[in-house]
């Protein structure tokens, strides 16, 4: 499968590089220059057991790739993952603007059917907000003949542990209302 993971966080680099790993094509993309340049060079920002063979054993084999171009990435993947930061506002509430950001930067480049999986860590109804915002992009563009599918599927894993967890994990949830889309995923 062609895979798209916007955001090279935590959760996003140890998907994507996981996913890699299961023998997938995967583009990373993130807005830091610098930290798509360290990854391209073998540096990791993060330290997680077997993160970092895993991510060089799949650059080296060509399943995983870093990128700041979101079009290319999205235009050349079935399914995208949003797995951006949702940092605390001030009253407590998770702070979306980086995942509609992406849902926007997503409608705006979408030329074919995809599928939208959010892995941030996000209120009940923001699924129906991406939804929305794609929908919203693709009316702007004249381009309601193109559809798409939203998914929720939600991370379990533990710093620490997270290739494991990942690799070989006690549930898996995802949230659609699409049957093909819980099929795909």
């Amino acid at each position: 499968m062609r895979i798209c993971m916007i955001g090279t966080g935590y959760v996003g680099l140890v998907t994507g590089a996981c996913l890699a790993e299961m023998g997938n094509n995967v583009r990373c993309v993130d807005v830091d220059e610098e930290k798509i340049a360290r990854l391209n060079s073998g540096i990791v920002p993060i330290y997680e057991p077997g993160l970092e063979d895993i991510i060089k054993r799949n650059v080296v084999q060509g399943r995983l790739q870093f990128t700041t171009d979101t079009e290319e990435a999205v235009t050349n993947s079935l399914f995208i993952f949003i797995a951006v930061g949702t940092p605390p506002m001030d009253n407590g509430e998770a702070d979306l603007r980086f995942v509609l950001d992406a849902a926007r930067e997503i409608g705006q480049c979408l030329d074919s059917y995809k599928i939208i999986v959010t892995k941030s860590t996000v209120p009940v109804g923001t699924t129906e907000k991406v939804k929305g915002i794609i929908t919203d992009e693709l009316s702007r563009r004249q381009r309601n003949d193109l559809e798409f599918d939203v998914a929720f599927c939600p991370e379990f894993l533990k710093e620490g542990s997270a290739v494991e967890d990942f690799m070989r994990p006690d549930r898996i949830v995802i949230g659609t209302d699409k049957e093909r889309t819980s099929e795909f995923l």
